[in-house]
């Protein structure tokens, strides 16, 4: 009889690809990823897992829209659309090579592959008319209003770190390539897909359209996770367990909570808006439909602890 594999979804925060205050060189970008791959590997390699791993891309596609203005004398600017399709290939290279290495010290005959993914949103999603998700760099209150006045771009202060521009985050209704990520795992793959969230796209007819935003990658995840049936969906993120009232003099840890005790937390306003609040959200969406699936955040580096129960916050139906 053979033995049903644990399928896990993993999401990568952007402190995976880029820390605050890095220039996000393909060096720096490089060594961040194969230090989170470092930490996943165990997983990838444990034949008892079928794997996904997915990741946010904020920080590099606002270095692309940089790149846009900066550039578009000489080159045309390319749609929103298209960096987040762009992002996806580079960071899925920088995966694919630094697990791949892993991989190939142990003597796995294991494939990554990443899959570019496109992700259905509706045209009409409220999103598209307040801008809400941060992306590219920090920057000081003085010069995000002097980019505004000369650009037109919004910015918003994010989690007290620093203002960014933000732009539309519609909900995720979809995973177009759901069905092929599901037959990859299933012969034994590493897929990485669901890229910054997702290349955004709505249907004109019968056909699908790419549109200008960036999906927030946990609410992605969390919507992937549900269509191939995860039994845990792990979100690393920058800090080793989810805090109560974060950066505040009463900040305390949370080890576990059960879906009711999240949704009050929220209700309370514990967690911020484009931090830890979506990532909240996305652990409820994800648990709704399996009354035996879980979720954990930690960090990478605390990943081992956490999976062992001693470390991380788990989140239960």
């Amino acid at each position: 009889m053979t033995t049903k594999k644990k399928r896990i979804i993993i999401a990568l925060g952007g402190n995976a690809i880029q820390l605050k205050g890095e220039k996000g060189t393909h060096e720096e970008s490089m060594a961040n990823v194969r230090a989170t791959m470092k930490a996943i590997a165990p997983i990838a390699l444990d034949n008892s897992y079928e794997v996904v791993v997915t990741h946010g891309n904020g920080p590099q596609v606002g270095n692309m829209l940089i790149q846009n203005a900066a550039g578009k004398s000489a080159v045309p600017e390319m749609p929103l659309f298209l960096c987040d399709a762009m992002s996806q290939g580079e960071i899925g290279y920088w995966m694919e090579q630094s697990l791949g290495d892993f991989f190939d010290a142990k003597g796995s005959k294991k494939h990554i592959v990443t899959v570019l993914s496109q992700v259905v949103v509706k045209k009409n999603d409220p999103a598209f008319k307040k801008p809400t998700k941060p992306v590219g760099p920090f920057y000081s209150k003085e010069e995000s209003e002097k980019i505004h006045n000369e650009s037109g771009f919004t910015f918003k202060e994010d989690a007290g770190r620093g203002f960014r521009r933000v732009v539309p985050s519609p909900e995720p209704v979809d995973f177009v390539e759901t069905d092929v990520v599901r037959d990859l795992i299933k012969c034994g793959h590493i897929v990485i897909a669901g890229g910054g969230g997702g290349i955004p796209v709505i249907w004109k007819g019968k056909r699908l359209e790419g549109v200008d935003a960036v999906i927030d990658k946990d609410k992605t995840t969390a919507l992937l996770g549900d269509l191939l049936s995860a039994d845990l969906f792990i979100i690393l993120t920058a800090i080793p367990e989810v805090k109560l009232n974060f950066g505040k003099p009463d900040e305390k840890s949370v080890r576990s909570m059960r879906v009711a005790e999240a949704k009050k937390y929220i209700k309370e306003g514990h967690f911020a808006e484009g931090s830890m609040k979506p990532k909240i959200e996305a652990a409820l969406a994800f648990l709704k439909n399996g009354a035996k699936r879980q979720v954990l955040i930690t960090d990478a580096e605390t990943l081992d602890e956490a999976l062992a129960g001693e470390a991380g916050t788990w989140i239960i139906n």
